[in-house]
C-alpha cells in the first residue's frame, strides 16, 4: 500500500555548487556551476536531473524527465508481460484409494501436464496411517508410471508433515515428440 515516493532530485531542488553535466544524446558539458547547467536546461526546455548525487562532483543530466519516466514504465510493463506464471495443480489422493479412482485423477493430471501446468500429487495420512507412511509412498509410486511419458519428477515422493508429496513437471516440447 505504501508506495515508495520518487527520490529523484531535479531542477531547483539541486543544492550543490557545481555538477558534472551531460546532455541527453549530446556532448558532455564537463564540470560546470549548477546555475549554468540550469540555464542550459531551461534554454533547451528540458530538466536538470541529478543522476549520481554521491559522486565527486555530483553527476547531473539534462533530459526530458517526463519522457524518461514514461519509457521506464513502458519497459517495466513489457517485462511483466514476458514473465511466465507457473501454475501448480494439486491432485489429492488417499492411502485407501481404488485403482479406478487413481486412473480418473491421473487422467486430469495428464490434461494439466499437457497444458503446461505443474502437478503436485498429495496423499494425506489420517490417524493411524501416520504409523505406516510407506503406504502413501506406494500410492505415489503407482501413479508415477501413468504420467512419466509426459512429465518429469521434480521432487520424488517425500513426507512433509501429514502429507506425502510428489511434484511432476511437464516435459519440454522437444522431448514430448
Amino acid at each position: 500500500m505504501n508506495k515508495k515516493k520518487d527520490q529523484t532530485i531535479m531542477n531547483d531542488d539541486i543544492r550543490v555548487s557545481e555538477v558534472r553535466c551531460n546532455v541527453d544524446g549530446g556532448e558532455p558539458l564537463g564540470i560546470v556551476p549548477t546555475d549554468v547547467a540550469m540555464d542550459k536546461a531551461n534554454e533547451m526546455g528540458l530538466d536538470l536531473v541529478l543522476i549520481a548525487p554521491t559522486a565527486k562532483p555530483p553527476v547531473a543530466k539534462i533530459m526530458d524527465y517526463g519522457k524518461f519516466k514514461y519509457q521506464e514504465e513502458k519497459k517495466k510493463k513489457e517485462a511483466r508481460k514476458k514473465q511466465i506464471k507457473v501454475e501448480i495443480k494439486e491432485i489429492k489422493l488417499s492411502v485407501k484409494i481404488a485403482d479406478n479412482d487413481i486412473s480418473y485423477k491421473v487422467k486430469h493430471a495428464r490434461e494439466f501436464l499437457i497444458s503446461g501446468k505443474l502437478v503436485k500429487f498429495r496423499v494425506f495420512l489420517r490417524g493411524r496411517e501416520m504409523a505406516h507412511p510407506e503406504a502413501a509412498r506406494e500410492v505415489l509410486l503407482r501413479v508415477w508410471p501413468m504420467v512419466e511419458d509426459i512429465g518429469v519428477m521434480d521432487k520424488s515422493p517425500r513426507l512433509e508433515g501429514r502429507y506425502y508429496n510428489m511434484l511432476v513437471l511437464p516435459l519440454k516440447d522437444d522431448r514430448k515428440k
